[in-house]
């Protein structure tokens, strides 16, 4: 009995662990500030068939200098996942979730279908989060080309 108590009290502390550090991750990112919530499709299918809602990964995006780092939600990493140059990226169109991503997406979320190096790459933004991100694309050096749909 006191064995199972205290395996129970271990698994508590473990799952509390998990959680602490995913908050303590969060705030880590998002100390030196201009992080967006920002959902990524790292993958784009090729058809709309295909996608259905599925591949969307949620993830935070902060900006830094010419680039926009982007870590997912769900990890320990201390490291981002993509890092998106400012001169490479190219907003080919956007649109509202249709389907199955109205539930796999944030509420009020608008889909961008960007290039970046040449790779497709969908991202996933409020409004406001979009009106930042477009800005922030137009706002490059002189001599950078920039290519916002």
């Amino acid at each position: 009995m006191v064995l199972a108590v205290v395996v129970v009290i271990a698994v508590l502390l473990v799952c509390l662990l998990g959680l602490g550090a995913f908050a303590v991750r969060r705030r880590l990112i998002q100390r030196p500030g201009g992080t967006f919530d920002c959902s990524a499709r790292l993958s784009v299918p090729e058809s709309a068939v295909e996608a259905e809602g599925k591949g969307w990964i949620f993830g935070i995006a902060r900006y830094n200098h010419d680039a926009v780092e982007w870590f997912r939600v769900f990890s320990y990493a201390p490291r981002p996942r993509r890092v998106l140059q400012r001169s490479l990226i190219e907003v080919l169109s956007r649109r509202t979730p249709e389907g199955q991503e109205e539930l796999a997406l944030l509420s009020g979320a608008v889909v961008l279908h960007c290039s970046h190096a040449g790779e497709p790459l969908e991202l996933a933004m409020s409004e406001d989060a979009l009106t930042g991100f477009l800005a922030w694309l137009e706002a490059a050096p002189p001599g950078q080309r920039v290519n916002v749909a």
